[in-house]
């Protein structure tokens, strides 16, 4: 559903100008049934050329590592193992998701169904496919990951897959694809202001920072989202919601709550994580003290309360 706000051009028109043919997807397509599975089955005996599989969602390997928790209809086999028949056959796999990348909130708690991702258990390889899968392209499962994923990264990623530009160097260390993962969703943020002046929101709603205590850790979470902007401009933390870090392994369990910021003596747990915290929390100091009133007063309101003067003219 997030793949059909793409915008200017749409979806369909993107991928059509860039020559990728969709073959099936069970929102968007008209075949159903019996024409779904002989197209399945061609893909399976080789009569159909499948150059990139893309699968959203976890795969359940319960019970027992059948994957029988998770069938597909009119098939008889598990999603487990379509999966698996299918991701050998294709030159590339695509992962769509934290839930297919690393195991996502399915995978939470006790995990009785054992929901995991293609090529991740959590932050662990494994998963679906096994830790030393590679594609017949050469790659491994390329995880674009996030809760929901940006439509604009699941499109470049099947573009630069269909230009052959997408190698293992534009991976990042989890199989991100490197041109949304090298930023921070901190880049951007249009609370950057109140960042550098640790001026803090103490509650939702307030157009404060939200780091301090509300449980935002944008300056760890990797993403594009301030930059490339959701829906041509929002994003969680331009809607006032701190950021919980979708695009990791593990993110659904954070040991708190997401809009809560875990301390020990009053000093947030995590701190940005390209800066030694001894020098943030020096930084700090020296910020607060110098946070001038204007920017202090709008922290901990809900709009801005005091704009900028107009600089004095000699």
């Amino acid at each position: 559903m997030s793949l059909l706000c793409a915008e200017a051009p749409g979806v369909f028109d993107l991928l059509d100008g860039a020559g990728i043919e969709m073959l099936w997807h069970p929102s968007f397509s008209e075949a159903t049934g019996g024409e779904v599975r002989a197209l399945l089955s061609a893909i399976e005996a080789g009569e159909q050329k499948l150059d990139v599989l893309c699968v959203e969602g976890s795969v359940l390997m319960g019970p027992g590592g059948t994957g029988r928790y998770q069938m597909m209809a009119g098939t008889g086999r598990s999603m487990l193992d379509w999966v698996r028949a299918l991701s050998a056959m294709a030159t590339h796999v695509v992962a769509v998701g934290t839930c297919a990348t690393y195991g996502g909130v399915t995978s939470a708690g006790e995990n009785l169904t054992d929901a995991v991702g293609l090529q991740y258990d959590g932050a662990h390889r494994g998963g679906a496919l096994g830790a030393g899968f590679v594609a017949k392209g050469g790659l491994p499962v390329v995880n674009v990951a996030g809760c929901p994923t940006h439509p604009d990264w699941v499109t470049e990623t099947l573009m630069m897959l269909a230009e052959g530009v997408l190698d293992t160097a534009a991976l990042d260390t989890l199989g991100r694809p490197k041109f949304y993962a090298e930023n921070l969703v901190h880049h951007a943020c249009p609370k950057n202001e109140f960042y550098e002046y640790k001026a803090s929101a103490e509650k939702l709603s307030q157009i404060g920072c939200m780091m301090e205590h509300l449980g935002c850790v944008g300056t760890q979470a990797v993403g594009d989202c301030n930059i490339r902007g959701w829906n041509g401009e929002g994003s969680c933390t331009r809607a006032g919601y701190p950021c919980i870090n979708c695009t990791a392994p593990e993110f659904e369990e954070p040991g708190h709550a997401f809009a809560e910021t875990p301390k020990f003596a009053g000093i947030p747990v995590g701190l940005p994580t390209d800066m030694p915290k001894a020098w943030f929390m020096a930084l700090a100091s020296l910020s607060k003290a110098a946070t001038p009133p204007r920017i202090g007063r709008n922290a901990v309101s809900d709009r801005i309360r005091v704009p900028p003067s107009p600089k004095a003219r000699s």
